[in-house]
């Protein structure tokens, strides 16, 4: 198999070609095309019409040499500078339509999914990344994509708007002297890193890894090291420290020339030098891991080696360890909504064929059944909005806006008041998701019913299809469930009316 992917980013587009050699893959072609497509969205919000014209005309280019390769598979991927664009919509329909390419515009979420899952791939002789609690950071022309892994679980991720090219653009729109721009540089990023340090888990980071395609490589050139690995090593404190010194206050044509750099990998070094000082003050230990590789390299294996299917990388696994971490985050009950979401999928697969689901539909009912009280942590009145609204601003890698809307609304019904066409976010589905929040928020009611008191009274629960439209729920508990009985009865409506059936809650003693 030879597969290609094609990153549009921010300040280029690329294209790798591979196939698979053993259990490893072999590039066969790379090639990078200068189109700063950042510097149109970051400064005007828009991307303009000469990008629009360059990327058609490189992406043809292009074209020909996958089919010279006969190349069998093709991804293109766009990242932030094309996300934060408000004609993003019409510049991946244009392109799309101009030169065959369906365009995938990848959120942080997903952007991290797929190099956390490389990771485990590409380091699995020299780091044992499964075994740390770790801090893997992307740096990119656009964004500092930033994740969170407990011993192989994603707890969180975010993007930080600190890409050496913004950074780069950035002092091009303030004045003073050289000293004044490289401070004002500085005290911006250390703003947005307070801003995100608020935001990480407390836990104890073991390491920081940096993924860098452009700027290792230039590391090398400043600051030479015999004792580094080639492509994979320890970056000191001290040699931040001396990277910074060589970059204040010097001559950038004559920095430039010393150290063989393009002008703009030689005006961005600044900021580079900053982002790589703040990430120590992340951690205590006085070295962290610098990492020479690409998202594109992380999505080229993905479809040659097929790594990403390993249980642990699962989409699922990974989201609900997520889910898992923002319960704890916002003080939600972890046993009480671990067990909703246990009932929840026991009702799925009872009643998915009656209800028309599909399997990948339990996915959206056993995150909302995670994440369905953080909204206490707002305030108890009215939890289920509060619930809706934190949900819909989450980033859930590989799950579309749209999909995180319809589990917000699922998470949302879990309660009182039945979907209405008035509520805003719902009013936003399509009648196809409409339907579908309807059916599993119904299984989510149910569920949460059955946990009413938050004792996990009901161990297990077996779904009896009685004659005429009868559904006994049978629940399995040594206790008392007439708190759960009495709730179940005041939300079983909304199931009754989406199934054409009547629904009781039994409780039997497990034998």
């Amino acid at each position: 198999m030879r597969a290609a992917v094609i990153d549009i980013g921010s300040n280029s587009t690329k294209l790798i070609i591979g196939e698979r050699e053993g259990e490893d893959i072999k590039i066969l072609e790379s090639l990078k095309n200068i189109i700063p497509i950042g510097k149109s969205t970051f400064y005007q919000g828009r991307i303009s019409q000469e990008i629009f014209t360059q990327t058609i005309q490189v992406l043809e280019q292009y074209k020909k040499l996958i089919n010279e390769y006969a190349v069998t598979s093709v991804k293109v991927i766009a990242t932030t500078a094309v996300r934060e664009a408000d004609n993003r919509d019409i510049f991946t329909d244009t392109v799309s339509r101009k030169t065959g390419f369906p365009i995938e515009v990848l959120n942080v979420g997903d952007v991290v999914y797929y190099i956390d899952a490389f990771l485990s791939y590409k380091l699995k002789k020299s780091y044992p990344i499964n075994e740390k609690n770790l801090l893997i950071a992307e740096l990119g022309a656009g964004s500092l994509d930033i994740s969170v892994m407990e011993k192989g679980y994603t707890l969180m991720n975010l993007g930080v708007p600190i890409g050496t090219s913004r950074l780069r653009q950035f002092k091009g729109k303030i004045e003073g002297s050289q000293r004044d721009i490289y401070e004002a540089v500085s005290e911006y990023v250390d703003n947005e890193f307070m801003n995100f340090k608020r935001l990480l888990p407390h836990i104890k980071l073991d390491d920081i890894l940096l993924i860098d395609e452009s700027y290792s490589t230039v590391l090398h050139r400043i600051l030479p090291n015999k004792k580094r690995e080639s492509n994979f090593f320890q970056f000191q404190f001290r040699e931040s420290k001396q990277l910074l010194n060589r970059i204040i206050d010097r001559n950038l044509d004559v920095f430039a020339q010393k150290y063989d750099l393009t002008p703009e990998v030689a005006d961005s070094m600044d900021g580079y030098a900053i982002i790589i000082n703040k990430l120590f003050q992340l951690i205590k230990k006085r070295s962290i891991y610098i990492l020479e590789t690409s998202l594109s390299e992380a999505l080229l294996a993905n479809m040659i080696l097929d790594f990403d299917i390993a249980k642990k990388y699962s989409k699922e696994n990974q989201l609900i360890s997520v889910a898992k971490f923002l319960c704890r985050k916002f003080d939600a009950d972890l046993k009480h909504t671990r067990h909703v979401a246990f009932l929840a999928e026991e009702l799925f697969k009872q009643f998915k064929d009656m209800l028309g689901l599909k399997d990948a539909d339990l996915l959206y009912l056993t995150l909302a059944a995670y994440l369905h009280s953080i909204g206490i942590f707002v305030n108890n009145r009215a939890h289920h909005k509060h619930t809706e609204y934190m949900i819909n601003t989450l980033t859930l890698f590989r799950l579309t806006s749209q999909e995180i809307k319809c589990i917000a609304c699922i998470a949302r019904y879990h309660r009182k008041a039945a979907p209405q066409r008035t509520h805003f976010l719902y009013s936003g589905l399509s009648p196809e998701e409409q339907l579908l929040v309807q059916k599993l928020s119904s299984l989510l009611r149910l569920a949460n019913a059955m946990d009413s008191a938050h004792k996990q009274k009901i161990k297990k629960i077996e779904v009896i299809f009685g004659d005429a439209k009868n559904i006994k729920i049978v629940g399995f508990s040594q206790e008392n469930i007439v708190l759960e009985k009495f709730v179940f009865s005041e939300r079983k409506q909304l199931f009754e009316e989406i199934s054409g059936n009547a629904v009781s809650l039994v409780v039997k003693r497990p034998i």
